[in-house]
């Protein structure tokens, strides 16, 4: 869906620019690296600095052969040997518990949560041309789905555990927060996390610009919801918004 262009502000040119997942996501991605970069030049200058830190390559080593021991032997698995290999595997392990699966659970509800929408299971085989079951479906389309879809007791289940999923906690923290002030008492950190959490505002008014833009049909128009997946904050409950720091379940 995208490729390399050195002209692009993050590298890449996407095949379609109308495409709110991959524009968004960029915008928080690119925040991310910034951040990684920052923090990790603070401490790791030179892949000397990387190779002898004992810890931090047994944490890449149980990552890779105890977190997924069928796995570990595969080619694609990143080196961690140098400064920028630190950054890129941490920049990659915080999109994908922020705003990839920001992008994937806060949507839950609004599609799923009606049922018919999509159900969780189905009570009866897709019918096959010729049988009794394929007349019943071409008599009456309407009917024959209703009774393939869950039961009451199974949709109602399926829509709390659906509602729960796609909630934010009321003390939710988000991408560019950190209520607790004494986490590090490293004031160059500080520094650069600040500089981090004014991007995500800057993400966040970005998006908003996006969605009142006319010509992205995607996300404006009669009948067309405005992208909010990947805005940074967001209210407590079901909200379709808000990239919180981690999954927490």
């Amino acid at each position: 869906m995208a490729i390399k262009d050195e002209n692009q502000p993050n590298g890449l040119k996407l095949v379609l620019e109308d495409y709110p997942y991959a524009a968004d996501g960029l915008l928080i991605w690119n925040a991310i690296e910034t951040w990684v970069d920052e923090y990790i030049s603070l401490y790791y200058d030179n892949p000397e600095s990387i190779m002898a830190d004992v810890e931090i390559q047994s944490w890449w080593d149980e990552i890779k052969n105890k977190g997924h021991p069928d796995k570990k032997d595969e080619a694609w698995w990143p080196n961690l040997n140098t400064p920028e290999d630190l950054k890129g595997i941490l920049t990659t392990i915080i999109w994908i518990v922020s705003g990839f699966h920001a992008a994937l659970n806060f949507g839950q509800y609004a599609y799923a949560g009606y049922v018919p929408n999509r159900p969780s299971m189905t009570r009866r085989l897709v019918p096959e041309e010729g049988t009794p079951e394929y007349d019943e479906f071409s008599n009456n389309p309407e009917a024959f789905f209703l009774s393939t879809i869950p039961n009451q007791l199974q949709a109602t289940t399926l829509m709390t555990v659906i509602d729960s999923l796609s909630s934010h906690s009321p003390d939710e923290e988000y991408l560019g927060q950190r209520v607790a002030s004494k986490w590090t008492k490293d004031p160059r950190v500080i520094e650069a996390f600040e500089r981090f959490s004014i991007s995500m505002e800057v993400v966040e008014q970005a998006i908003k610009l996006r969605n009142e833009d006319p010509s992205l049909k995607n996300r404006n128009g009669a009948g067309v919801m405005p992208y909010e997946l990947l805005m940074p904050t967001s209210g407590p409950g079901k909200t379709g918004r808000g990239v919180p720091n981690s999954i927490s379940i």
